[in-house]
């Protein structure tokens, strides 16, 4: 594993090179800098760790643990989790106060966000530098709360399960990309899953389904592609298939079965849908989860979430953001349709408590986060 991943280094900065963006001697240089070993205890002068292994809160803990022998008392220790509870991890550690999520987009060698999870315990010099040394690699650090998926994994949570759903209601995975891309995404929602990974995702459900309100509506579809091995690019085969050594995603007549079939057990009567309602189902998803992360202070501003979605998820900068773009539509056009969502499709609408307050006041976002 060790060797395939100064492979992909490799092969990725020879790619720049290849392209004249980075001189041979300028690659020779940063591979380097780059020290590979099988001994733990290599880490032991450093200033700042970053775990990246598997997400299983298990195999973190364990990690932590060691780590906290090792390193100096002024190290700062870091998970890369996307969704897991850092204050659950930094309590494996005599020292929760270093320890702090530092939240890379995939693929990291492209991606500039990089959500910084401030938890209960972290200290002010941890979070200060953590911020300073995400910019001194030329990333873009946004100052975030511990919840599940943090600020960008928790609102593409319900962007995702509306998109599920319009798959069992009447939609094409290539009907819901394209409709997202001419909205101005970067990739449509199956497209992006498969890239990413479906079996990812996959886990997070798995490790809440013992939580999972029984009476909520679940669509079944993602899990039964992961059950049937299509993990996505990496597997050749996830929403659509993939040619041997081609991104190109090819529509499957194996995934229509699989929808169809997860929407005959739900009891749904499938249906010709727009793709208006596509977009509008999945982006206030969004905005109503956004809201919802405002309030509770999981983000400080409206403006943070617009940078983690513009910079991490593809959301096409033209439109400033979910939350910027909703207050262009019109806070109260939004919260109508949403209203009408919750009367059709149940809880998951339920307006968020700062939506309704904003439109009573005649506020905005923008203006909420000019109060703050």
């Amino acid at each position: 594993a060790l060797d395939k991943g100064l492979a992909t280094l490799r092969r990725n900065y020879a790619n720049t090179v290849s392209k004249g963006r980075l001189s041979q001697a300028d690659m020779d240089a940063r591979m380097a800098r780059i020290e590979p070993t099988l001994e733990l205890a290599r880490v032991a002068g450093t200033d700042l760790a970053i775990e990246a292994v598997f997400e299983d809160m298990g195999v973190k803990k364990e990690l932590f643990g060691k780590l906290d022998a090792l390193l100096g008392p002024d190290a700062i220790l870091a998970t890369n989790t996307s969704r897991l509870n850092v204050d659950e991890i930094a309590a494996a550690t005599s020292r929760p106060a270093s320890v702090i999520g530092l939240h890379f987009f995939s693929p990291a060698n492209v991606m500039r966000l990089v959500e910084v999870v401030r938890g209960r315990a972290s200290a002010p010099w941890v979070i200060a530098t953590s911020m300073d040394a995400v910019r001194r690699i030329g990333k873009l650090p946004v100052l975030v709360g511990v919840c599940d998926g943090f600020v960008g994994n928790r609102m593409v949570a319900q962007y995702a399960r509306e998109a599920e759903f319009l798959l069992e209601e009447g939609a094409s995975p290539e009907q819901v990309d394209a409709a997202l891309k001419a909205f101005g995404l970067a990739m449509g929602r199956f497209t992006m899953s498969d890239m990413a990974g479906l079996d990812i995702a996959w886990a997070g459900r798995k490790r809440t389904a013992a939580t999972r309100p029984a009476h909520l509506r679940y669509s079944k579809v993602a899990d039964r592609l992961c059950e049937m091995g299509r993990f996505g690019q990496k597997t050749g085969a996830g929403f659509y298939r993939y040619a041997q050594g081609d991104r190109t995603p090819i529509p499957d007549p194996v995934v229509q079965d699989v929808i169809e079939q997860c929407a005959r057990e739900a009891g749904i009567v499938r249906r010709a849908i727009g793709d208006d309602e596509i977009v509008e189902r999945t982006m206030y998803a969004l905005v109503n989860e956004g809201a919802k992360v405002l309030d509770e202070g999981i983000a400080q501003r409206a403006s943070d979430i617009d940078l983690i979605y513009a910079n991490g998820y593809g959301f096409p900068k033209s439109r400033g953001g979910p939350m910027h773009w909703a207050d262009t539509v019109g806070l109260p056009k939004v919260l109508a349709r949403i209203r009408e969502f919750h009367a059709a499709q149940g809880e998951f609408w339920k307006p968020a408590a700062l939506l309704e307050r904003l439109v009573r006041e005649g506020r905005t976002f923008a203006d909420a986060d000019a109060g703050r």
